[in-house]
C-alpha cells in the first residue's frame, strides 16, 4: 500500500464516527509563528528524568532529557530551541524493574556522566522548567545537579485542568492517546517531546500550555496543621491534607497547599473544625520558584 493510500484510509477512518484515529507523534518544525518583536519571547525547558528508584536522597539519575522551546507570555508555544539527552552511570547495577520499565541497561550508561557545565549552559536564559511530575523530577535534579533551585517550575500533570476538560487520567500516555497521537514512552527525550506536544493542543477554549502558565504564575500558602489532634487525621486526609514527617526541616504535621485567596478560609476551617480554638499555625509561602521542591 502506498503512502497516499494510507493517508486516504486514515482520512476516511478519522471522519467515521465509529473510529478514532491515533497517529505516531511527528515532531513539527514549529507550533506557531513568532511575533514581530522576538525579544518578547521567553525560553522554557520541558524536562524528564529516568532514575534507579523513587527516593531522590538514595537513588540516582540514569537519564536526563531536556527540550528547550520558545513561548509567548500569553501562553503560545512557538518553536524548539535545542535538545539535551544524556545517560548517567549510577555507580551500581540498575534494578531489573527499572531496566524493564525504561529499557536502559547497565551497558548503555557505563562510564557516562552528566556534564554540569553543559547543563548550566543549556539552562542559560530559561524562564520556566516543566515536568509531567514536577514533584518527582525537581527533587532529583535539585538533589544531584546545580542550577535548578533558582528556576521557576511548573507541572503539566497538576497545573492543567485535564479532568475539567474531560480527561479521566492525567498520565502522559493516556492524554496523548485522547489527543490523537502515540509515542515510544519511558525514554526521557520521548516523554519531553510528547509532553510539549500535549501542551500545545487546544483544551477549554485555550491550550494546555496557556492554562499551565496561568497556574504556574499563581502564589499560595502551605498551611501546617501542627499538633492537630490524632483523632482528626482522617478528617484532614479527606480534605486533601498530606503528612510531612519532619525530615525536611519543616513541621512534622499534616499540611495542605492553597491559593493565597483561600488561605484565611482554610485557617478558619482548621480553627473551627480541627482545633476547636484560636491557634496560630505555621505557613510557608509558595511561589513558582519553590513549588514542587523538597525545600518546602
Amino acid at each position: 500500500m502506498t503512502e497516499s493510500n494510507i493517508d486516504e484510509c486514515a482520512r476516511i477512518l478519522a471522519a467515521h464516527p465509529d473510529y478514532r484515529l491515533v497517529q505516531r507523534y511527528q515532531r513539527p518544525e514549529r507550533y506557531a509563528s513568532p511575533p514581530e518583536d522576538e525579544s518578547t519571547l521567553r525560553t522554557g525547558v520541558y524536562l524528564d528524568t529516568e532514575t534507579t528508584g523513587f527516593d531522590a536522597d538514595t537513588c540516582q539519575i540514569i537519564e536526563l532529557a531536556m527540550v528547550r522551546f520558545r513561548f509567548t507570555t500569553d501562553g503560545r508555544i512557538v518553536d524548539f530551541a535545542g535538545d539535551y539527552d544524556e545517560f548517567n552511570d549510577p555507580g551500581s547495577p540498575i534494578p531489573d524493574d527499572i531496566v524493564a520499565l525504561t529499557g536502559i541497561t547497565d551497558d548503555m550508561v557505563r562510564g557516562q556522566m552528566l556534564d554540569h557545565n553543559e547543563i548550566s549552559a543549556f539552562l542559560d536564559g530559561v524562564a520556566l522548567v516543566i515536568a509531567h511530575n514536577a514533584a518527582f523530577d525537581r527533587r532529583f535534579v535539585e538533589a544531584h545537579l546545580e542550577g535548578f533551585e533558582s528556576l521557576a517550575w511548573a507541572c503539566s500533570a497538576q497545573q492543567v485542568p485535564w479532568r475539567e476538560a474531560g480527561f479521566e487520567s492525567r498520565k502522559l500516555e493516556y492524554v496523548a492517546y485522547r489527543q490523537g497521537f502515540f509515542y515510544d514512552g519511558h525514554r526521557a527525550i520521548n516523554d519531553c517531546l510528547a509532553g510539549l506536544h500535549m501542551l500545545a493542543q487546544p483544551i477549554l477554549n485555550s491550550t494546555g500550555f496557556a492554562h499551565l502558565l496561568t497556574n504556574a504564575r499563581s502564589k499560595g500558602q502551605r498551611i501546617y496543621a501542627e499538633r492537630s489532634p490524632f483523632e482528626t487525621k482522617d478528617q484532614l486526609r479527606l480534605r486533601g491534607y498530606r503528612w510531612n514527617n519532619g525530615d525536611n526541616g519543616h513541621p512534622k504535621a499534616w499540611y495542605i497547599d492553597v491559593a493565597d485567596d483561600d488561605a484565611e478560609t482554610e485557617l478558619a476551617w482548621l480553627r473551627s473544625e480541627i482545633f476547636k480554638r484560636q491557634v496560630t499555625l505555621p505557613t510557608t509561602a509558595i511561589t513558582p520558584f519553590n513549588r514542587f521542591s523538597q525545600r518546602i
